[in-house]
């Protein structure tokens, strides 16, 4: 399941094996709620546990980064499969999140 967790001024979003429009909703009210009420500086998206991910995934990732890139904040993703990274470039993604290895 997801889990968040903040450090040192950031949100760690661990996401699901499966990151589909049914867990959007939930993972989305979650972040907002951290990055509104806590303050939270940066996001961090782990897929480390993640094998597939559709079009919502892209959503969940570009909301939290209009959201917090009016507060200066940044948002990254780690432990990036080749597929999923494959997406990023499609979509796009890849030029506002910086994936980290």
């Amino acid at each position: 399941m997801e889990e968040f967790q903040i450090i040192d001024n950031c949100l760690m979003v661990k996401l699901p094996e499966e990151v589909d429009h049914y867990r959007a909703a939930y993972i989305c009210e979650n972040a907002d709620k951290y990055i509104l009420q806590e303050g939270v500086q940066h996001v961090v998206f782990d897929f480390e546990d993640t094998r597939f991910m559709d079009s919502s995934g892209i959503g969940i990732i570009m909301g939290r980064y209009r959201k917090i890139s009016c507060f200066g904040g940044k948002v990254y993703v780690i432990h990036v499969d080749r597929q999923i990274q494959r997406m990023f470039a499609i979509s796009g993604l890849n030029k506002v999140v910086e994936v980290l290895a």
